[in-house]
């Protein structure tokens, strides 16, 4: 009886203390208190979701003197936006941070020598991290394009050739000087970089408005009266400012830095074909994209007049001594080519002297717009039903927003991300852990303090999911191998209602796929029934 007595009291302190190990399981220490915490487990593999995050923050009086002592000539003025921006950069997705750190060098020099030349402040650099993660290939949705995010109408008051074979907002040297001149002008309006930078992102037209409305002159004392996505504009670039600077003593730091490659540079005319060229030169027809940004395809069209194709100093070499069979080969047309839209008679010129025209012209458009005067909304209606005057015309091509409505800073970087906990089961690795829930290796791994890649099973990973994504983020691996990956695995989680586009002047095929992600040319051929390259303005288009 006493052995049955102790078995049973054995029996019932083993069960009880089973029953403590399945309760603290299912109820975590930090869970939810009102019990909507959830637990998912499959395949041995634990996975809590739906909990808000802590995430660290950078001391906000360390950030006023850091901000303090890299002022020059712009103001870098603390702001709560300013401190949630660079919060989000440092500790939720530093990823992005160390990707703008390994691009410097292939920009950075360009951008500098530019400015000066235009006795323009340095800092301004730093505004094109804003505009396209400095990637030049980069498409807005609205259509902005390029390393400065420049507009198709503003890109050909400009100067900036475009069409369905080159895009020269695309190109870095000739982007980057219609850039500056364009903001010099700006700044001779306002009299003011922080509001001349809210200018180049939304247009002089809505700052005026924005100015008008709340009786301010400075951008902070505008801010409430200025489009959502120019409110987040200026300190996202007060907050690249400090972490190009800063990163480093937050732990960030590039692993492989990116540097222009060596290269010659050749002219051609004619029919020319890019991959055929890459392969009879040896040239990897990867680098040739690399240096020839502002060509959109892999060919340039008949009417081609000397222009200046890059090519890598390395197999320069080897294609002069083939030159002739090697140019020979790439110019042999296709049987058929079919008409690609935009492709017209026009006298085209390509080389060094492209901006000469601009050069020559005594003011830029944007220049007509005094201080004082500004398009009135009445104006805008009446333009917009056909009563244009061509003075109006010009007001409206520059006062046009470089850049479509964004999502808002208060739902993207102000709002907490919500924490996943996954518990690595047999067989994982960190890399394809990251691919499942899209999010980048670099992030994951500051997320969890991890050195290296090595992970074992049972231990435990912290996932943050953020609410949406911001502007850098999407157009830093726009056109990439990555961005078309990450574009399909997300098109494949979720269920869209069809999205539609319609056709403005001037678009292509090309540039149309560039705004929407994962999708391709032959893509958008195939989901609206078209065989030719042709578009009419107007024109409705599924495009997801």
């Amino acid at each position: 009886m006493n052995y049955m007595s102790r078995s049973l009291l054995r029996l019932g302190l083993l069960s009880a203390v089973m029953g403590l190990f399945t309760v603290a399981h299912a109820s975590p220490k930090g869970s939810n208190p009102g019990g909507t915490n959830t637990t998912i487990q499959s395949d041995s593999t634990i996975v809590k979701k739906d909990t808000i995050a802590v995430v660290p923050t950078v001391p906000d009086s360390l950030l006023r003197e850091r901000l303090t002592k890299l002022q020059k000539s712009i103001p870098l003025n603390y702001h709560k936006s300013v401190q949630a921006y660079v919060d989000y950069f440092t500790f939720r997705k530093a990823s992005t941070t160390k990707t703008m750190l390994e691009r410097m060098p292939l920009f950075f020099p360009l951008y500098e020598r530019m400015l000066a030349q235009y006795g323009l402040p340095d800092e301004l650099k730093y505004l094109s991290i804003v505009e396209s993660a400095l990637n030049p290939r980069a498409i807005s949705r609205a259509g902005a394009g390029g390393l400065w995010q420049i507009m198709p109408g503003t890109g050909r008051d400009l100067r900036l050739y475009q069409d369905d074979y080159v895009d020269e907002r695309m190109d870095p040297v000739k982007a980057t000087e219609a850039a500056c001149k364009y903001l010099r002008d700006l700044y001779n309006i306002f009299g003011d970089w922080e509001l001349a930078m809210a200018a180049y992102n939304c247009g002089p037209g809505a700052v005026k408005r924005a100015m008008r409305r709340s009786g301010g002159d400075s951008f902070y004392t505008i801010y409430d009266a200025l489009p959502k996505e120019t409110r987040g504009y200026v300190p996202q670039f007060v907050a690249f400012a400090y972490l190009m600077n800063h990163a480093n003593d937050h732990g960030i730091a590039a692993e492989t830095y990116e540097y222009p490659i060596p290269h010659d540079t050749i002219q051609v005319s004619g029919y020319f074909n890019l991959e055929t060229f890459a392969k009879q030169s040896t040239m990897p027809l990867a680098d040739l994209q690399k240096m020839n940004p502002a060509i959109t395809t892999t060919i340039l069209p008949e009417y081609t007049n000397r222009y200046p194709l890059r090519v890598p100093r390395q197999q320069y070499g080897y294609f002069a001594s083939r030159r002739r069979a090697i140019l020979d080969s790439a110019s042999q047309r296709p049987g058929v080519m079919e008409h690609i839209l935009l492709a017209n008679a026009e006298a085209i010129r390509y080389g060094n002297d492209s901006m000469g025209a601009w050069n020559a012209l005594s003011r830029n458009p944007l220049a007509g717009i005094r201080n004082e005067e500004t398009l009135t909304e009445e104006g805008v209606a009446a333009a917009k039903n056909g009563g244009k005057s061509a003075k109006l015309t010009a007001q409206l091509a520059v006062a046009e927003s470089a850049d479509e409505p964004e999502e808002d800073i208060e739902a993207v970087v102000l709002r907490k991300p919500k924490k996943q906990t996954y518990v690595v089961k047999k067989g994982d690795n960190l890399g394809d852990i990251a691919d499942r829930y899209n999010v980048e290796l670099y992030d994951i791994k500051r997320w969890n303090h991890l050195r290296s890649t090595r992970i074992q099973r049972g231990q435990k990973l912290v996932i943050l999911k953020e609410v949406a994504e911001t502007r850098a983020e999407r157009l830093a691996d726009q056109g990439t191998t990555k961005g078309r990956k990450k574009a399909e695995e997300i098109a494949k989680a979720k269920r869209y209602k069809p999205r539609y586009h319609r056709v403005q002047d001037g678009d292509t095929l090309w540039n149309i796929a560039q705004r929407y992600d994962g999708l391709t040319i032959d893509r958008l051929k195939k989901l609206n029934h078209i065989r030719t390259n042709s578009l009419r303005p107007g024109q409705k288009l599924i495009v997801g």
